[in-house]
């Protein structure tokens, strides 16, 4: 059974940090893409980050660029996403996703995890 479980959210000031983490099971870690994505209720989930098998292609949504850092540690089977200089508008429920590749496509991704709520405070 794939299981992928997001942590690390919670309620921070703005221009805080949080960094998420996003550990999964059941699936072969090293070989797959880890994406990042989020949503407010009302509107569509919006991919934030993603970092394909091996590194080779990192990309960031424009709003999240310089502030946020995705990465993994495939021996801990955990991706991570540091958020730095964080503003109310970052405040999703957030969500790790895995499958083969980095889709532009979200329903593309097969195994979702279950979200995380990270909050920001004006």
């Amino acid at each position: 059974e794939v299981q992928l479980v997001e942590s690390g959210g919670g309620l921070v000031q703005a221009g805080g940090s949080l960094t998420l983490s996003c550990a999964a099971s059941g699936i072969d870690f090293a070989d797959s893409a880890i994406g990042w994505f989020r949503q407010v209720p009302g509107k569509e989930r919006e991919g934030v980050s993603c970092l394909s098998n091996y590194q080779s292609t990192i990309y960031y949504a424009d709003s999240v660029k310089g502030r946020f850092t995705i990465s993994r540690d495939n021996a801990k089977n955990t991706a991570y996403l540091q958020m730095n200089s964080l503003k109310p508008e970052d405040t999703a429920v957030y969500y790790c996703a895995a499958d083969t590749q980095c889709w532009a496509e979200i329903d593309l991704y097969d195994y979702w995890g279950q979200g995380t709520q990270v909050t920001v405070s004006s």
